[in-house]
């Protein structure tokens, strides 16, 4: 009896939304506010305080959550201790990663992963956008570049270059840039900014850029610069291959942009179960390579 609602009630207190609470749960909301009703007779204490766009809280509830959130972590650590020595992991992880990135880096490496340890369950979703972990149950997700302050814990798991590059075509018909202002006299293929960072004197110099092309895709992009288009500025996961096989020159290389880091970030209160910590391992060994 004493666990009925605490599952419930924890997942509405993360995602202080009854509706999304039961997503996660894969249960009816009406089923969770059953439950919440049930629990909060059984208490005899108010725990959330509801209008028709918010859930919240009260004072109570939020000492209450501390503790069952304890409870549950400790109740999949000790399912994960048993899965551990048996030597094979097992379970669901949900996991969110940016679209091009995890399509070429993280999937084939998850995917290998998964071939390995063949119980596993792992869920990815490619987005350019940051997912809010709580509310929608996320295990871990991949971030780069600098991170917002949040909440989260975050471990980096590799580095990110940026490249300015041409086909060697382009390079003959048009010239070298020497320096970042030189890009004025180039056409540049421009994504999503209109400005591109470099280095300069260990300081970071911005260059405003244009060009005839302008598209939120850097395949697209890529295309564009492979068809002696135009110069553009894109991360290694994109032109790496290019680069090995001689179809675009790097150029301003003396001037490239810092690298910026690949994280792989999970929320404060969730445990690290030995199943995250593994392809946390994985992933960083392959992408530090």
């Amino acid at each position: 009896m004493k666990w009925q609602g605490v599952y419930e009630f924890v997942a509405v207190a993360e995602t202080q939304s009854f509706s999304a609470a039961a997503k996660r749960l894969n249960i009816s909301t009406a089923q969770v506010s059953r439950q919440i009703s049930a629990l909060e007779d059984r208490l005899q204490v108010k725990l959330f305080y509801r209008t028709t766009r918010k859930v919240a809280l009260t004072e109570e509830a939020e000492l209450y959550y501390q503790h069952c959130r304890l409870l549950l972590d400790g109740l999949d650590t000790a399912e994960e201790a048993i899965t551990s020595l048996r030597g094979t992991p097992q379970g669901k992880i949900k996991l969110a990663a940016p679209v091009t990135f995890g399509e070429r880096k993280i999937q084939p490496l998850i995917n290998d992963f998964v071939r390995r340890y063949d119980q596993l369950e792992v869920e990815t979703e490619l987005r350019n956008h940051p997912a809010d972990m709580v509310e929608e149950g996320f295990d871990l997700a991949i971030r780069i570049g600098r991170l917002e302050d949040s909440t989260l814990i975050a471990k980096k798991i590799g580095m990110r270059h940026s490249y300015v590059c041409a086909s060697p075509r382009y390079i003959e018909k048009y010239g070298k840039p020497s320096t970042p202002a030189d890009l004025k006299h180039h056409n540049c293929l421009v994504g999503t900014r209109e400005h591109w960072l470099f280095t300069e004197k260990n300081k970071e110099k911005r260059i405003k850029v244009n060009g005839n092309i302008r598209c939120n895709s850097g395949i697209a992009l890529l295309d564009a610069a492979l068809k002696d288009i135009g110069i553009v500025q894109l991360s290694d996961f994109y032109v790496d291959d290019c680069l090995r096989k001689g179809k675009l020159v790097t150029l301003l290389d003396n001037f490239r942009e810092s690298a910026e880091g690949i994280w792989a970030v999970y929320p404060q209160n969730r445990y690290l179960s030995p199943k995250l910590k593994l392809l946390i391992d994985h992933l960083t060994k392959h992408l530090s390579l």
